[in-house]
């Protein structure tokens, strides 16, 4: 790659006004020349000129050498080293942010005037939300950048966004306010075709041109290649059918575009409301959520949420998928198709052949997938459709849908009611959990266990005996009480806790990795540890010492395999926490455990060789070794406290991610 260095730079020349962008271009023949604002710098302002060696070009900048530069000058130069630098650099990557406006790739050489390469589009006029597939073809070629613009003002920011068909080989821009308004390539990979589809925003202008740079190499491409123009039809879309959501839905129900997005106005007055997270704004991408507004005889449903691929509710007579009545909503094609569905099992669900919804819309845009659609509140003739006056589960999930509109399971635990609810009844406005209440118990408790009361019960056996060896608490020492006290609560805890996930799967489950071994694992070893302290032998017994290596050995190995357990557990779908927290967090506890462990073992250390030196001199020997031993107490305590605390903090953090599942 060329190396553009600029050696010496002039001050700004004298009669030139005004600022602005500066221009580089290049000559067929290799000459520079500048544009700057509005003024155009000659050979007699100063000289350029390239000259190559060893493969490398240099250009090089200056008529003669100036003692001083002002401000512009140097402002200048520094633009003018920018430019430079910046022309020969490319952009392998596709990332292309900064060529929004001109789609002038700066490689340091003109573009082409003749393009080989042609822009196709499916059809000829759109309708606010409606998809234009576009196709860019022609020889090989390695870079390209796309954008759709006001074909009236070829200068005017991009316009609508768009979605990527092969995601290897495109990527989704930004340009100025507007999401995903630009696609460009992933690499320097030759291609042949990249086909892209374009949704026409809800404000659109009424002819649309889509235009594209090519780049075939390095100093060979093409700048705003015009592909044809696209048109919005003058006639209002909202009295006229836009499209037919599925094959199964009766061409006698119309299909209009949601201008706007949903809002929670009414949720809880007005109309019953599902969110997630609570309370959160249906305008938002992160919000999920799931609204029903009963009209006389009929009840009016809004979903939405952030999804690529389908959107879902069921009612359920219970939190178990199966024998349900499903509503979906799939982006098929670019295109959302809104079915009735009935759940038979874990099975995909079957589309009916017979739809009852009326009065169908949707939106797609920016990654958010909404639709709004009305059904009686009772359908005898349809069968599989439940009564909505009637208190059911709801779910709430989302997942991927393939190009011709088949859907993916879900990869991430439905939203799920807590209790059974009316929504033709008193209107309200709830949350849901994502993880069930018996997951989430499991999963607190064993956050209690492992990583409160074992942490601080190992530390006080393994740090505090001289501390309280001579306090007694029921006759005995106060340090072994402590301990024994935490482990047997962790022994508890961890029993409880083990059995909650079998009754809700009702056996083992299958679909959790490693996690469920490893559990049982922990089990054995946290049920081998106290019958093994059963047997323990005297403090002065032959086999004391193969004892406590025993009894520490495999302490730490259950207190470890919880660890790892305990990481893939945050991740499964039944609790799924929050990431990358969860795992951050993790390593932080994991962290301040190994931190305060590693702490008083070196205090430790160092006092036993301070009393080790006392005991050398000779004097004041009682006097001196308990002053250390006080105050090797008191810094113990200290970081005990100190400890605890720490652990508190991690302990809440936990307990309320899972809370908010």
């Amino acid at each position: 790659m060329a190396r553009v260095s600029l050696l010496s730079a002039l001050e700004h020349p004298e009669g030139a006004r005004g600022g602005g962008a500066l221009f580089c271009s290049q000559s067929s023949g290799g000459a520079f020349s500048v544009l700057y604002g509005q003024n155009h710098f000659h050979d007699s302002s100063f000289l350029l000129f390239v000259e190559k060696r060893e493969k490398r070009e240099n250009c090089i900048v200056g008529k003669r050498p100036y003692p001083k530069m002002e401000l512009p000058g140097l402002a200048f130069a520094v633009w003018m080293f920018i430019c430079f630098r910046v022309s020969v650099d490319g952009y392998p990557n596709g990332k292309v942010r900064e060529a929004c406006a001109s789609m002038v790739p700066c490689h340091g050489s003109s573009p082409k005037l003749s393009p080989e390469h042609v822009i196709t589009v499916n059809r000829t006029e759109f309708k606010p939300g409606e998809s234009v597939e576009v196709q860019l073809s022609g020889p090989d070629f390695e870079g390209f950048f796309i954008q759709a613009r006001d074909a009236d003002d070829l200068d005017s920011p991009a316009v609508g966004s768009f979605v990527l068909v092969d995601r290897r080989h495109s990527q989704l821009l930004t340009c100025g306010r507007t999401m995903n308004s630009a696609v460009s390539h992933t690499s320097k990979a030759k291609k042949k075709v990249v086909k892209v589809y374009w949704i026409a925003p809800g404000v659109a202008p009424k002819r649309v041109r889509f235009l594209a740079t090519v780049v075939k190499k390095y100093k060979t491409f093409w700048v705003k290649i015009p592909g044809p123009d696209v048109s919005q039809p003058n006639a209002p879309f909202s009295t006229t059918p836009l499209y037919t959501t599925s094959e199964a839905v009766s061409t006698s129900h119309s299909v209009s575009y949601l201008t706007k997005p949903f809002n929670a106005s009414g949720c809880g007055n007005t109309k019953f409301c599902l969110r997630n997270p609570s309370n959160c704004d249906p305008e938002s991408a992160s919000c999920f959520f799931l609204s029903f507004r009963q009209e006389k005889r009929s009840v009016v449903i809004e979903m939405s949420g952030a999804s690529e691929g389908y959107l879902a509710f069921a009612l359920s007579y219970d939190q178990w998928m199966g024998d349900d009545d499903a509503y979906l909503c799939i982006n098929k094609d670019h295109h959302v198709s809104v079915s009735t569905a009935y759940l038979k099992g874990r099975s995909p669900p079957v589309l009916d052949s017979k739809n009852a919804l009326e009065d169908v819309s949707w939106r797609l845009a920016d990654g958010v997938l909404q639709c709004s659609f009305r059904r009686n509140i009772s359908l005898p003739t349809y069968k599989g459709r439940f009564n909505m006056n009637v208190s059911y589960y709801i779910f709430l999930a989302d997942g991927e849908a393939s190009e011709g509109g088949p859907i993916y399971k879900h990869h991430r635990q439905p939203l799920i009611t807590n209790g059974m609810y009316n929504v033709t009844g008193i209107p309200q406005d709830i949350g849901g959990s994502r993880s069930p209440r018996l997951i989430k118990a499991h999963g607190a408790l064993m956050f209690v266990a492992w990583i409160s009361t074992v942490s601080i019960g190992v530390v006080v056996a393994r740090f505090f005996k001289p501390v309280w060896s001579h306090s007694f608490l029921f006759g005995k020492e106060i340090w072994f009480q402590v301990h024994r006290m935490l482990m047997l609560t962790t022994i508890m805890l961890t029993s409880f806790s083990f059995v909650l996930p079998f009754i809700y799967r009702g056996g083992w489950s299958k679909q959790a990795g490693f996690h469920p071994y490893l559990g049982c694992t922990v089990m054995a070893l946290t049920i081998f540890q106290p019958l093994m302290a059963g047997f323990r032998p005297s403090p002065h017994a032959p086999r004391r010492q193969l004892f406590n290596w025993f009894h520490w050995s495999i302490g730490t190995t259950a207190r470890i395999l919880a660890v790892v357990t305990m990481f893939l557990g945050m991740d499964l779908p039944a609790l799924d926490l929050p990431d990358p927290w969860d795992t951050y967090t993790m390593i932080g506890f994991v962290a301040w455990h190994v931190g305060t462990d590693a702490l008083l073992e070196i205090h430790s250390y160092y006092l036993i060789r301070k009393v080790e030196l006392i005991e050398d001199d000779r004097v004041q020997i009682l006097q001196s070794l308990t002053s250390a031993e006080a105050e090797g107490n008191l810094f113990k305590q200290i970081v005990l406290t100190i400890y605890i605390c720490g652990n508190i903090i991690f302990l809440v953090a936990f307990l309320a991610a899972i809370n908010q599942v």
